[in-house]
């Protein structure tokens, strides 16, 4: 990306998987999503042709590119109303923390199956009584022998019962302080004492919500991720690619929506004109435009700073953009079903269930108001406010 503009390239991958989307389609998506079903005929083809391995390296099969190409695949699934949740944390959060920091043995274990989409990784960081609160992690993991033995909780990991494996934050105990440290795991879900549960939801979405039980959970000394002792970096060039990607998937259900409302107000006539010739409808609708395409153009910023190895400068607008696009999202999609009316409640439009889905973005990965708070001290020097 130079400038503003987008590589041909990334164009080009851009017109292919929204060619691709389109041919499900938003029908497909929430069909599947209201009788429990998976999306695993779109994904297993997005993965056969390579749009969830593109910023895998080349040599484990992926398309050796950036977050930012990563990013432009899940904002064009959601922009044909296909939202993948899974896209947000298996190629971009798990493949790429494996790939910066795994060891050999882990990369030649996982990347391949990243590259081509037949691996589905989970993510595992929050927990009951921590929230936002990473220092207050509670899953504990203690050496036995060469072995790590697990113990904890986790609530609202997605997609677990279609994966593979679930990438867990853990602490470890210090040997010189005492104090316990992040870890990162790779955590097979098939593994003796690992259970999750379903979390009922209000959501019409393809990929549920589940609680983690760890008991006693033994793993071998290869599952722990990179070095023990940096593993809060680890975390961390794992949570730009997680802000990055959020903002690209409500950017993606904020056009979906958008292009649904300005065809409703040119299609639809009362009073012998197209209501989108009103003022009421259409500058709503141009606002909206407006704080999309901003929020775009952030997210875009982020990716390319991350992508030229600045992750604190990544992390700044990472985080604005997650906020930007979920605001922007938030308010397309309710200005979306106000201009179609009661239409915009009925299911044969499409829209009533992303009333529900844009929310998720003010909260997840990470809070609007974590956000401002993350804006005022690093961003403004202002005093720490928790």
């Amino acid at each position: 990306m130079t400038g503003f503009t987008e590589s041909d390239e990334r164009q080009a991958l851009r017109r292919a998987v929204s060619e691709l989307a389109a041919k499900y389609g938003h029908d497909y998506y929430t069909e599947r999503a209201r009788n429990g079903g998976k999306t695993s005929e779109l994904w297993d083809e997005a993965g056969r042709l390579g749009y969830l391995g593109v910023s895998v390296p080349e040599e484990y099969g992926g398309g050796g590119a950036g977050i930012g190409d990563l990013a432009a695949v899940c904002e064009e699934f959601c922009a044909a109303g296909t939202p993948m949740l899974l896209m947000v944390v298996s190629p971009a959060i798990c493949a790429t923390v494996i790939a910066r920091y795994g060891t050999d043995e882990q990369r030649d274990r996982w990347l391949p199956g990243f590259a081509d989409g037949s691996v589905r990784m989970a993510f595992g960081i929050t927990e009951p009584d921590a929230g936002s609160n990473s220092h207050r992690i509670t899953t504990t993991a203690a050496r036995d022998g060469s072995d790590w033995v697990l113990n904890g909780r986790k609530v609202f990991v997605s997609g677990v019962d279609e994966a593979d494996a679930v990438l867990v934050v853990g602490r470890t105990e210090d040997a010189r302080t005492g104090k316990l440290k992040p870890a990162l795991f790779i955590l097979p879900t098939d593994t003796p004492g690992f259970e999750y549960k379903e979390i009922p939801m209000d959501l019409v979405s393809a990929d549920k919500q589940f609680g983690l039980f760890l008991d006693d959970v033994r793993l071998p000394a290869e599952a722990l991720v990179g070095s023990e002792d940096a593993a809060l970096a680890q975390l961390f060039a794992g949570l730009n690619p997680e802000r990055i990607m959020s903002a690209a998937f409500s950017v993606g259900i904020a056009r979906y929506a958008l292009d649904k409302a300005a065809a409703y107000a040119k299609e639809r006539s009362v009073w012998g004109a197209p209501i989108g010739s009103h003022q009421g409808i259409a500058h709503p609708l141009a606002e909206v435009k407006i704080e999309t395409e901003l929020a775009k153009l952030m997210g875009q910023k982020a990716a390319a700073l991350y992508d030229a190895g600045d992750d604190f400068g990544a992390g700044e607008a990472a985080n604005m953009a997650k906020y930007a696009a979920a605001e922007a999202a938030t308010r397309t999609v309710d200005q979306a079903v106000q201009t179609h009316g009661g239409n915009g409640l009925a299911s044969e439009y499409g829209l009533g269930t992303l009333l529900g889905a844009v929310r998720v973005g003010r909260i997840a990965p990470v809070s609007r108001e974590m956000v401002l708070n993350f804006v005022a001290q690093h961003s403004l020097g202002l005093p720490k406010s928790y």
